[in-house]
């Protein structure tokens, strides 16, 4: 399967991420913030990123903006619950470099369709 990053700061949620991927087959390794998740994207070889929107420090955008500059056929899904606004997010998120999005809260076969969707057309 795929090795997949996820950059997400709620530490529960991230948690629940990091099992229903490895429940899928997959590998998985985890940051708190984008900063972070950018350091891991730099040191190793990841397949897809999933990247909440809203977080402390390196939110979202920024991160998905700092990942094309690094890999420009980086895979990325952008998450987001960020309350009313989350659509506007999302779809600033997309504009920017995320290839798909999903607002928060989704349903585990929502989340592996859409990896799966992505990993299937391949690197930019």
């Amino acid at each position: 399967m795929a090795r997949i990053l996820i950059i997400e700061d709620d530490q529960d949620f991230r948690e629940m991420l990091r099992m229903t991927l490895e429940d899928a087959g997959h590998e998985v390794e985890d940051a708190a913030d984008g900063a972070e998740g950018c350091k891991r994207y730099g040191q190793g070889q990841h397949d897809l990123v999933i990247t909440d929107i809203i977080m402390p420090g390196k939110e979202g955008v920024e991160t998905i903006i700092a990942l094309r500059k690094m890999d420009p056929g980086a895979r990325i899904i952008a998450i987001s619950g960020g309350g009313p606004s989350r659509t506007n997010y999302l779809q600033h998120a997309k504009k920017l470099g995320a290839d798909e999005v999903l607002a928060k809260p989704f349903q585990r076969h929502q989340l592996l369709d859409l990896i799966g969707g992505v990993l299937a057309r391949g690197r930019q």
